[in-house]
C-alpha cells in the first residue's frame, strides 16, 4: 500500500481516499484469510503441534462456525472497501478484489487447497506483491507504470521470503501431517537456499531499478537495510530449531517493513 502510494505521490496523482479505502480492504482480506487459514488447517487437524501462536479454532478457544462468521465479516468490510475504490477507479478493482478473496479462500480450504501443493509463495509473491503494489498505485490513477511493476517484484520477494521463514520453521511438523508445503516439497537444504535467493533478488531488483532509471533514483536508498541480510541469511542456513527459527520469520518482515517504508519514500520524492 505504502509502495504504490509513494508512487502515485511522485506522479502527481496521490489521492488520500484511495490510500485509505487500499489500505482498510487489503487489511480486512488478510484478516480474512488468517481466519480462513485457522479454521481450514484445523478441519484438516494440521498445524497443532506447529510452534507459534496458538490456532484459536484447533485450541478450543473459538468454533468453526464463529470463526467463518468472522471471515465473512472481514471480507464485507474489505468489499465496502472495494465500493469506493470501483468509484473512483473502475471495474477493473472488482476483478481484483474479486480474485484476491477466491484466492485467499482457496489458499488451504476448498478441495483442493493450493497452499498445501507447493504453491503458497507463488500467491504471496503475486497478491502481497504485484497484486498489492501496482493495484494501489491504479487506484489513485488509473495507470500501471512499469516502476509500480519492479517495486511490486521487490515487495512481493520478501513477502515470499516472509512464508519461506514460516515454512522452513514448521518443516517437519507439516511433513508429519502431510502439508505440503513448498519446503517440504523441497527439503531443508534447498528452502535455505530459496530464502537466500529471495532475500538477495530483491536487493538485486532495487539496484537494478534505481540504477537503469526505471524506478525513481532515490527508491535506491532501500537497499541500506540490506545490511540486515546477512545475519538473516545466516540464521536461515544454520539454525533447525523451530523456536530459534521465530526469530528470523520476525526479522524478515521487518525488513520487508523497513524497505517498504524507505522505497515509498524515495519513490515520492525522485
Amino acid at each position: 500500500m505504502l509502495v504504490g502510494s509513494g508512487l502515485a505521490a511522485g506522479d502527481g496523482v496521490f489521492r488520500l481516499g484511495a490510500l485509505v479505502a487500499a489500505f482498510f480492504g487489503a487489511l480486512a482480506i488478510q484478516i480474512a484469510a488468517n481466519f480462513a487459514n485457522d479454521v481450514s488447517d484445523a478441519r484438516r487437524g494440521v498445524d497443532v503441534d506447529r510452534l507459534g501462536p496458538p490456532r484459536m479454532v484447533t485450541a478450543g478457544v473459538i468454533s468453526p462456525r464463529q470463526m467463518w462468521t468472522a471471515v465473512w465479516l472481514a471480507i464485507a468490510v474489505a468489499g465496502a472497501a472495494g465500493v469506493y475504490l470501483i468509484a473512483i477507479a473502475g471495474w477493473i478493482v472488482a476483478v481484483i478484489g474479486i480474485v484476491s478473496i477466491v484466492a485467499m479462500l482457496a489458499y488451504v480450504g476448498g478441495p483442493i487447497p493450493y497452499g498445501y501443493r507447493g504453491l503458497g509463495e507463488v500467491s504471496v509473491f503475486l497478491f502481497f506483491g504485484l497484486v498489492a503494489t501496482v493495484g494501489t498505485r491504479f487506484v489513485h490513477g488509473r495507470t500501471a507504470p512499469a516502476d509500480s511493476w519492479l517495486l511490486g517484484a521487490v515487495m512481493g520477494l520478501l513477502a515470499a521470503a516472509i512464508l519461506v521463514a514460516n515454512n522452513l520453521r514448521d518443516i517437519d511438523s507439516d511433513r508429519r501431517t502431510g502439508k505440503n508445503t513448498l519446503a517440504v516439497i523441497l527439503g531443508r537444504e534447498r528452502t535455505r537456499a530459496l530464502y537466500t535467493s529471495l532475500v538477495v533478488g530483491s536487493a538485486a531488483v532495487i539496484v537494478i531499478g534505481a540504477t537503469v532509471r526505471i524506478t525513481p533514483p532515490l527508491s535506491g536508498l532501500a537497499v541500506f537495510w540490506y545490511w540486515m541480510a546477512p545475519s538473516l541469511i545466516a540464521v536461515a542456513r544454520t539454525q533447525t530449531e523451530p523456536a530459534r527459527l521465530i526469530g528470523l520469520l520476525a526479522q524478515t518482515a521487518r525488513l520487508q517493513l523497513v524497505v517498504g517504508i524507505t522505497l515509498a519514500a524515495g519513490a515520492a520524492y525522485g
